[in-house]
């Protein structure tokens, strides 16, 4: 009965030991791995693919015109307004010849407007006086 005992005392102990084992983990968790190389070329053919994209944007900016009637105008600081079909544009003149355009102008001339959107803004690249269209005689 002794020899009985003693024999099952080792199993269960065996069995709670072998049970303990189990449930520990199988290996210690690794650090995370650096990028591929693979994945940093992707990341960086993406980048220079931005940069072109940039580039491109910046010299498909075309200048744009616009003629309509001088609403306001502030040669000190190089803000105008134009009033086009019932729409008022507002613009930046950032270029020398365009502020030296603007103290030429005045609030009601016809005037038409060269420029381009930087940044959301409409910069006037430059400013000439344009002859007053003549409206169709009506009786």
């Amino acid at each position: 009965m002794k020899k009985m005992l003693k024999l099952v005392v080792v199993a269960l102990i065996t069995l709670a030991f072998s049970a303990v084992s189990f449930a520990a983990p199988a290996t210690p968790a690794t650090p995370a791995t650096p990028a591929s190389p693979a994945v940093e070329k992707s990341e960086k053919v993406e980048k220079k693919v931005e940069a072109k994209e940039k580039k491109a944007s910046k010299a498909k900016a075309k200048a744009i015109s616009a003629t309509g009637e001088l609403v306001s105008v502030d040669a000190k600081t190089g803000m105008l307004a134009v009033k086009v079909k019932d729409k008022e544009m507002s613009f930046t003149a950032q270029t020398k010849a365009a502020k030296q355009s603007l103290e030429k102008v005045k609030v009601g001339d016809m005037v038409s407007v060269s420029y381009t959107e930087k940044e959301g803004k409409m910069v006037a690249s430059s400013i000439k006086a344009a002859k007053a269209k003549k409206k169709a005689e009506t009786k």
